[in-house]
């Protein structure tokens, strides 16, 4: 299978879909500017991920440094000790007691995870995949399946502008001001305004003199995963945000429509809102033309196609939420929407011959994608 091509054409969850449902074998680069990132595929499951061009501060060594989990001479010893034997730097520090093979495999996945989601927030450069032979390394990663990285990355891109309203600048610090619940039997998190064991972590770390950077480091959750915990810790008042001497808090922004309305009134209000958007994206797009819509399967420029498959999605989006304003959840299915005459058939593949890939992940959370061409 030939793939090569630029971001702009076929992003990176296009891509990531295509390897893993074909379940192939391969490398993929990507290069962005003085980026570049090489993945490692078997069997459609990412083995291997190398930054190239990743910079000092993204090293496992000076991670495991910053997180506290080794000292600053612990590692010039180590690193000494690798030059000396050429053995490797995770053998080096679990041989010398300095931490735990186990400790430093969740580091390396943590890296690896990193960089992975990193690219989600590139908005162009070029790819190429090719078929081959891969081999995991010595220090290798536990394989992750794409469409798990492909969703959870859209997860963050989703929920990025939410958290950022209120953990938006590195150096903000932090101060608890209450007690978390205790903890309730088989607590999970993974959403917004949920206090879960995630929370908890981060509850525990928060302390004089760390700001939004130290808690990343020292949490080791990645940096969406710490920040969202904050939002959630900020957002229930169990922790206040110190902005640094001299920087003025932003402005309250508006809340998000839904948690500001209650009732019944407030649901058909909301309603009105969502389809205000939804026949505003119709007017644009004008997509309940059936000339239009078999027009635009011919199109032969990508980008065009593309371009209108993106203002296609936002439509569908917008279908997704008047149903689970109605129905209180998202549908399993994209036909649902048709039953309830909030789309038609040929829209939910336009410009595509074939339909767009959702999947529901919770009751507020899903996944949409072009189809497969």
């Amino acid at each position: 299978m030939a793939l090569k091509g630029t971001l702009k054409d076929f992003g990176i969850g296009d891509i990531l879909q295509l390897i893993g449902q074909q379940q192939k074998t391969g490398s993929l680069q990507l290069d962005n500017k003085d980026q570049e990132v090489r993945i490692g595929f078997r069997d459609g499951h990412i083995i291997k991920v190398e930054s190239v061009t990743r910079k000092r501060k993204d090293l496992i060594g000076a991670m495991l440094v910053r997180a506290e989990l080794i000292t600053e001479t612990q590692l010039e010893a180590a690193l000494e000790t690798q030059r000396r034997t050429l053995k490797r730097l995770g053998d080096v520090l679990v041989s010398s007691q300095a931490l735990t093979a186990d400790r430093f495999q969740s580091m390396m996945q943590l890296q690896a995870t990193e960089t992975l989601y990193r690219l989600f927030t590139w908005k162009a450069g070029t790819y190429e995949f090719i078929q081959e032979p891969v081999e995991p390394d010595a220090e290798a990663i536990r394989p992750l399946r794409a469409e798990t990285v492909l969703m959870e990355g859209f997860r963050m891109v989703d929920e990025w502008p939410v958290i950022r309203k209120s953990i938006h600048r590195d150096d903000l610090s932090f101060e608890r001001i209450k007690a978390l619940p205790p903890p309730r039997e088989g607590e999970e998190g993974g959403e917004l305004g949920v206090i879960a064991t995630t929370e908890r972590r981060v509850y525990d770390e928060i302390a004089l003199g760390r700001d939004l950077r130290k808690l990343v480091d020292v949490c080791c959750l990645g940096e969406f995963e710490t920040c969202k915990a904050l939002h959630n810790l900020v957002r229930g008042e169990y922790v206040r945000v110190i902005h640094p001497e001299g920087a003025r808090a932003p402005a309250p922004g508006d809340e998000r429509l839904l948690s500001r309305l209650g009732g019944a009134v407030g649901r058909v209000i909301a309603t009105m809102g969502v389809l205000a958007v939804l026949a505003v994206v119709v007017s644009r797009v004008a997509l309940a033309d059936p000339e239009r819509t078999r027009a635009a399967t011919a199109f032969a420029d990508a980008a065009a196609q593309r371009h209108v498959s993106d203002a296609q999605r936002v439509r569908i989006e917008a279908a997704l939420e008047v149903f689970r304003l109605e129905r209180g959840e998202l549908p399993e299915r994209l036909d649902a929407l048709v039953q309830a005459g909030l789309l038609s058939s040929e829209e939910l593949r336009y410009p595509w011959r074939e339909e767009y890939y959702y999947r529901r992940l919770a009751a507020r959370r899903f996944v949409l994608l072009p189809p497969l061409r």
